[in-house]
């Protein structure tokens, strides 16, 4: 191959130089040459078709600037006005043309620049020669305090082609002229920041072709501050929509504060954070150290609006530029919307998958003002906040249904626990029926006292001041409710029992044994374990509820996962009773259809709420998180389950019904003797004269 490539250079650059060639490298020169020119046509016929294709993009693009009917998700595009470079593009949704992106800019490396002389912006061709991008220009004009282009970015419109310059702008400042950061370098960057992060400008982020650019510009931020060294004691940087503030900290120090309070909304209300560094971090530091934190009442709104539809930023994204020594650090988020309809977290900002991340931060309380956050300070987390997700609709309605469904739950518990002893004797004589009636008792009692626990839960207005009551509370609610579910399971198996195994009889005291066993002795291990695990570092409760903690520890999984297995379990059961009941009926077809279903809805709706079946309907909760509708029926067939345990258990049990009319028959009998008695007494016979 170099004979070949040595021949064609003897033969265009040295065409008069006499050379023989072998016929080896005549060859390989012929066969070079054939392949050059079939790189050439193809090199030909593929800039054709890209003239081609080009041409048919201009067309489509030319769709007399997108006034023609369009196709759904085209795109076309529009120039922008007079003395902007740029075009704003459209997308065709539900066959209209919508704004998808904006990249109109004024600002330019000509017209940024200003004279810092004569105040007078200078737009002369030897700029754009001279300086190749405005960070070029920013370099060799004023890279001390950047002051040569602040006038023309304050004037400049807010418009999404010029955010999207300032966004690199300030991402290249933070990459090359970030060392010896001084405090007039700082001011001067969060002018230039603070310009784009105007509350009016929120929604023309979202035009932006770059989905990232406002979490671009939050890490050039944190990257720009990290290099500030405080000369002084404190720093104090304020602007409208970005404050910085700094001080000197040591091991020998008390607790530090760092507290801010900005305006948010366009309305004259100001929100509160506040940056706490615990006296067990400081601790750790091993000589004087920095610690600065940055305040942004808009960038949450702009982040929202840019990547996210079902959170809602609700208070200040608080930035923590601290010792590499420190691990722990806590922030106090004043909630901009105080509603209680929605779920509040505390989350860190991760800069790599631009998204609010919950592991970041654990809640250490919450209220109805504010929420104390404890979050991880490291390299990949360094800001913070807290969301408002969507949650349980907000209505009356549903306090009324809770409450008034369990006090009637609780009435019908106490009724049907009652009845099953003035008819035990009477419907407990086979073994089959005995084991059955323990399940129920069993079921009723921890039913009840779950539904107690819940009634006291509810009376607790702080957790700070009753912890340990509200951990002990929600261990009896936890334990009770797990029994509550194990003991529908001890009724389900001993239902399969009875149906696969019909000729085997099973000792009752092994019986007894198993079915006490898994309907208490596994909740209780469930229950302690999950506390043991959860609560040394107090994750075992919710920060607003007496109940199991699911934003940091998950411990709710520890009641969820075992009832979720039962309830499918015995929904199998039913299933099977279902497939068992379909005897043939004597009389015609649609006489046996019809004793058919009524026998198969008698059996499904004895079964339904004694088998727990009622707490599948949660499912629809988690799939349709906002449907009031399905959140009232869930409600309603939980809270008045003891009073179709009642219904369905006991009224429609014939055994209880015949034993009920046997007992009052005695008493009526008893009654009757005993007036006769009395009768007898005051009225002697007239032999006894």
């Amino acid at each position: 191959m170099y004979g070949a490539w040595k021949a064609v250079t003897y033969f265009f650059f040295f065409p008069n130089r006499s050379k023989k060639f072998s016929w080896v490298e005549t060859m390989s020169l012929a066969i070079l040459l054939s392949w050059l020119v079939f790189l050439q046509l193809t090199e030909s016929c593929k800039t054709q078709c890209q003239v081609v294709n080009k041409d048919k993009v201009q067309m489509t693009n030319k769709t007399q600037d997108c006034k023609v009917p369009c196709i759904e998700n085209s795109h076309c595009f529009k120039n922008c006005s007079a003395k902007m470079e740029g075009n704003i593009g459209f997308l065709c949704k539900n066959k209209k043309w919508q704004k998808s992106t904006d990249t109109c800019r004024t600002l330019n490396v000509f017209s940024i620049f200003e004279d810092p002389i004569t105040n007078i912006y200078i737009n002369t061709p030897s700029i754009k020669e001279n300086y190749r991008t405005i960070t070029d220009g920013v370099i060799h004009r004023c890279p001390k305090d950047f002051s040569c282009i602040l006038k023309g970015i304050q004037n400049s419109p807010q418009i999404p082609g010029n955010i999207e310059i300032i966004v690199e702008l300030l991402h290249n400042i933070s990459r090359v002229l970030s060392e010896d950061v001084d405090e007039v370098k700082m001011q001067s960057y969060s002018i230039i920041a603070n310009h784009i992060l105007d509350s009016r400008s929120i929604s023309l982020w979202t035009f932006i072709p770059e989905r990232s650019s406002c979490s671009i510009l939050l890490q050039s931020m944190i990257s720009f501050v990290k290099n500030f060294f405080l000369r002084k004691r404190s720093l104090d940087i304020s602007e409208e929509f970005i404050h910085i503030l700094g001080i000197n900290i040591s091991k020998d120090a008390p607790k530090e504060i760092l507290s801010f309070s900005m305006k948010v909304n366009d309305t004259d209300d100001k929100v509160t954070g506040m940056v706490l560094l615990p006296q067990e971090e400081l601790q750790k530091l091993p000589s004087s150290s920095q610690a600065i934190s940055i305040a942004f009442p808009t960038l949450g709104a702009i982040l929202e609006a840019t990547f996210f539809e079902n959170v809602t930023v609700n208070g200040l994204i608080l930035s923590v530029i601290l010792p590499k020594e420190f691990q722990k650090v806590s922030l106090v988020f004043e909630k901009i919307n105080k509603s209680r309809n929605g779920r509040t977290q505390c989350v860190g900002w991760h800069p790599t998958e631009n998204k609010w991340d919950e592991e970041a931060c654990e809640m250490a309380l919450d209220s109805l003002n504010q929420t104390l956050c404890s979050c991880h300070s490291s390299k990949r987390f360094t800001s913070f906040s807290i969301l408002m997700s969507p949650h349980v609709p907000e209505s009356p309605i549903l306090l009324y249904i809770m409450y008034i469904g369990l006090g009637i739950s609780i009435g019908s518990l106490i009724l049907c626990l009652v009845i099953e002893v003035i008819v035990w004797h009477q419907v407990t004589k086979t073994e089959i029926s005995y084991l059955r009636h323990i399940c129920i008792v069993n079921i009723a009692a921890t039913l009840l006292m779950a539904d107690m626990g819940f009634i006291v839960a509810s009376l607790f207005g702080s957790l700070v001041q009753h912890h340990n009551s509200c951990v002990a509370v929600a261990f009896f609610i936890h334990f009770f409710y797990l029994s509550v579910f194990f003991w529908m399971l001890v009724m389900a198996l001993l239902i399969l029992y009875g149906i696969v195994i019909v000729f085997h009889t099973l000792p009752k005291s092994i019986a007894m044994t198993s079915a006490f066993s898994v309907g208490y002795g596994c909740p209780l291990i469930i229950a302690v374990i999950t506390l043991a695990a959860t609560e040394p570092g107090q994750g075992y409760v919710r920060p607003m509820t007496c109940w199991l903690n699911w934003d940091n520890t998950k411990a709710l999984l520890a009641f969820v996962v075992p009832a979720l297995a039962i309830i499918v379990v015995n929904l199998i059961t039913v299933g099977i009773v279902i497939v068992k009941t379909q005897r043939p009926s004597i009389g015609s077809p649609i006489a046996q259809e019809m004793a058919t279903i009524v026998r198969i809805s008698k059996n499904v709706a004895i079964l339904t709420p004694l088998l727990g079946l009622t707490w599948g309907f949660g499912i629809a909760i988690v799939i349709k998180k906002d449907s009031l509708a399905f959140h009232i029926i869930f409600s309603l067939l939980n809270a008045l389950q003891g009073f179709f345990i009642l219904v369905f258990g006991t009224f429609l049990d014939q055994k209880i019904r015949d034993a009920l009319k046997v007992r009052m028959s005695s008493v009526k009998w008893l009654s009757r003797l005993s007036e006769f008695s009395s009768e007898s007494s005051h009225h002697p016979t007239k032999g006894s004269h």
